[in-house]
């Protein structure tokens, strides 16, 4: 993939001609991405190339989190290709290009939209700036987690996990906006047109990113306070209890580092990975797992931030491999020029 340059960032993306400009509903985009084989950039011609590299970046770094090239949950993935999952840049509300995407659309692919005044690739994320991780995270979450983690993020009151932690953070159950909220509530939104799902789908947008620590500063945190108040992971953690515990459960390979808008993974291919004979399993593991190769070769496991946590040679075809001293999280096997997504619970 060729590396653009732009605003100092590095997007190793290509914008391409939209190659499905016969369908109805895709004819008014005229610059196309696709981001890691699962979720799509359309934008109209007057969305800037850098605008538009940054909504591919962000996608990619929030489906592929530690940046080795291959989307961190491989059902996630699935889900959302299946769907089309799909990310309309439009130049305005309004716009030629929104009036016919949404005059043609019958998927299940659009969760969210952006407009060209919402993103702003100087600053990623950053609240009142930058809308660009916000709408593809609530893509990404609604077509994609709700869908394959039902009992962890279906929406519907009393289904999930999820739901149950929002009526906490609400101070009850309350399908549409109640006229105050209880004084213990620390997510208040007051939306009259946001209905209870659209409440779960904020809802662990805000989580995410106050983990993340996108909106920990004096100015966000003040902005945000009639809506959302622990607006950092320690907040969180301590407030928010039962959602911490859940978007910080390894088995549901959210994201836990924010986007800064570089993207170009120096790493080999999925493809790669797939078609090396090398397994890891069970996967996710909880003390160990077993490597089945028909290879000699060392294995190397990695910590997100890149420190080598433990090393040993595999001279078997199966062999199990005690990881009793590694913390739960995200990890990156490497074995025989190959590398592979681990998860410890």
């Amino acid at each position: 993939m060729p590396v653009t340059l732009f605003a100092q960032n590095t997007v190793c993306f290509e914008i391409e001609a939209n190659p499905n400009s016969s369908d109805a509903a895709l004819s008014a985009f005229t610059k196309y991405v696709n981001v890691l084989g699962c979720f799509e950039i359309y934008a109209e011609s007057s969305i800037s190339d850098a605008k538009v590299l940054h909504a591919a970046a962000v996608a990619a770094e929030l489906l592929d989190n530690d940046e080795d090239g291959i989307v961190d949950d491989p059902l996630i993935k699935t889900q959302l290709a299946n769907s089309q999952a799909i990310m309309p840049l439009f130049a305005s509300e309004g716009s030629a290009g929104e009036n016919s995407f949404f005059n043609n659309y019958n998927g299940d692919g659009v969760s969210a939209v952006l407009y060209s005044g919402e993103i702003d690739p100087t600053q990623p994320g950053h609240w009142g700036d930058d809308a660009t991780v916000e709408e593809i995270m609530h893509t990404i979450n609604h077509v994609g987690h709700t869908n394959v983690y039902p009992a962890a993020f279906s929406m519907a009151p009393n289904s999930s996990l999820m739901s149950a932690a929002m009526d906490v953070a609400r101070g009850g159950q309350f399908m549409y906006p109640p006229n105050s909220y209880p004084a213990s509530a620390w997510y208040h939104y007051d939306d009259e047109t946001c209905d209870y799902e659209c409440m779960m789908i904020e809802y662990i947008y805000w989580a995410l990113v106050s983990n993340m620590g996108i909106l920990d500063d004096t100015q966000t945190a003040s902005g945000i306070a009639d809506e959302w108040e622990p607006y950092n992971a320690t907040l969180l953690e301590s407030m928010d209890v039962l959602m911490y515990a859940l978007i910080t459960d390894p088995q549901y390979f959210l994201p836990q580092l924010a986007p800064d808008g570089n993207y170009c993974p120096e790493t080999i291919g999925v493809e790669d990975v797939i078609d090396a004979q090398f397994a890891l399993f069970p996967n996710p593991c909880k003390t160990s797992f077993n490597v089945n190769s028909d290879k000699v070769s060392d294995l190397y496991i990695y910590s997100v931030d890149g420190a080598l946590v433990h090393f040993q040679t595999i001279e078997k075809v199966v062999v199990n491999i005690n990881v009793e001293h590694l913390k739960t999280g995200f990890y990156t096997v490497i074995f025989a020029g190959v590398r592979a997504k681990l998860v410890i619970q």
